[in-house]
């Protein structure tokens, strides 16, 4: 065999070879992070549980009950974050977006988050001395994240760049840090470290933040919303989610599912309009 012949055939074996892994630009990666009500607080109903081959989670967990392992991509249906919670915002994020996008469009969703935890045990370099202190029901959250959650959600973010490209991140987040007003400077560094860690665009991946139950509701944080809105001020691409109108439990801290379905409803037209879909309603 020529060498002009090798050297052709060493080519196309690495197109081939670099074909099959390529990215693939119509798959959108979404990052889901927070505490109890992006951990999904309801429990699901069969209305929830339809699978739709276009909406996939990456498994943070092995979750051996349900068959899933870590790092692996399975139909979207809950429990979206560890192997035993609920509905979360994310769950109908995924199908709003599906109801609209082209069906070229596949979408995959990432949730790690920790119920009760503040902000800190998101910081990258400091998280070590929250989780120390934090009691012992929340360490038994912690235990399948190794005990570093951020860490877990840039391993697995790094995972699903080989498959499909990160466009935007949603965060529900600041029940224990109710009545603290550098929170927004703390999210700030959590979404800074991520841009960095995971070579993002600001400018084209964009943060969500839901909005505590609100007063409306009796929310008990529902002071914490207006908090939640300076986050602009300090994220140019940052967009709040208003929790108004959705359902919450008599704990007066967690939505219903029914709270859960429109306000995952809401972050999906948010994210609809920002990817250039006009004229997207939510309840």
């Amino acid at each position: 065999m020529s060498y002009k012949r090798s050297f052709s055939l060493l080519a196309v074996l690495f197109w081939l070879h670099t074909a099959a892994f390529a990215q693939d630009p119509n798959f959108y990666i979404f990052l889901c992070f927070g505490q109890s009500n992006m951990e999904g607080h309801a429990r699901f109903e069969p209305q929830d549980t339809t699978a739709n081959n276009r909406f996939k989670v990456l498994e943070a967990v092995d979750c051996p009950n349900l068959g899933r392992k870590k790092g692996e991509w399975y139909p979207a249906t809950p429990p979206l974050a560890r192997c035993n919670t609920g509905l979360t915002p994310a769950d109908y994020f995924g199908r709003t977006l599906l109801a609209t996008l082209p069906d070229r469009i596949k979408v995959g969703v990432i949730n790690v988050a920790v119920g009760g935890c503040k902000i800190e045990l998101f910081e990258k370099g400091t998280y070590q001395s929250y989780v120390a202190s934090a009691p012992d029901w929340m360490t038994a959250a912690l235990v399948p994240y190794d005990k570093n959650p951020y860490g877990r959600l840039v391993e697995m973010a790094k995972l699903a760049q080989k498959d499909g490209v990160i466009k935007g991140i949603l965060m529900h987040q600041g029940e224990s840090n109710t009545g603290d007003e550098t929170w927004p400077t703390k999210v700030k560094g959590v979404y800074d470290n991520l841009v960095k860690d995971l070579n993002l665009n600001p400018k084209k991946v964009p943060l969500l933040a839901g909005e505590m139950v609100s007063k409306e509701q009796g929310g008990k944080c529902a002071s914490m919303n207006a908090i939640i809105a300076k986050l602009p001020q300090v994220i140019p691409n940052a967009h709040i989610i208003s929790s108004e109108g959705c359902p919450a439990v008599a704990d007066q801290l967690h939505f219903s599912a029914e709270g859960y379905r429109k306000l995952g409803r809401r972050y999906g037209a948010k994210m609809l309009s920002l990817l250039g879909y006009k004229n997207i309603k939510a309840e």
